[in-house]
């Protein structure tokens, strides 16, 4: 059940890609450029996280828990979760951002459902 949850946490967030101006993150110092030292918010679901440059992730959704680790491959925010001990896949992401202040993750290398976050 938490899972389905999850999945709608982070596959319902994101407005329709026409009606944004996301420019894609293509490596790995300019997404840090963007995240280090911010927490990551999708305000609706109650997420919070943080994507730390030694590779983990945490934060929390929903009451719960969630950690992981991460790496960049190929032009790609790959990730994998646990989320209150539940694991999550392993997904390698496209990364988009919008200014300094938006960031949105799709999944299946830029082919799935998307989520976006505030930067705090």
């Amino acid at each position: 059940m938490k899972y389905a949850i999850l999945s709608l946490i982070f596959a319902t967030a994101a407005a329709p890609a026409a009606a944004d101006s996301y420019v894609p993150v293509k490596d790995q110092a300019t997404f840090l450029s963007l995240v280090q030292g911010k927490e990551l918010r999708n305000f609706f679901y109650g997420v919070r996280l943080q994507v730390l440059p030694n590779g983990d992730i945490d934060g929390s959704a929903i009451g719960w828990e969630i950690d992981g680790n991460w790496s960049w491959q190929d032009g790609y925010f790959c990730r994998e979760l646990s989320w209150g001990g539940d694991p999550i896949p392993y997904n390698c992401q496209l990364v988009e951002a919008r200014g300094n202040d938006r960031v949105k993750f799709t999944v299946d290398q830029g082919a799935g459902d998307s989520a976006s976050f505030r930067l705090q």
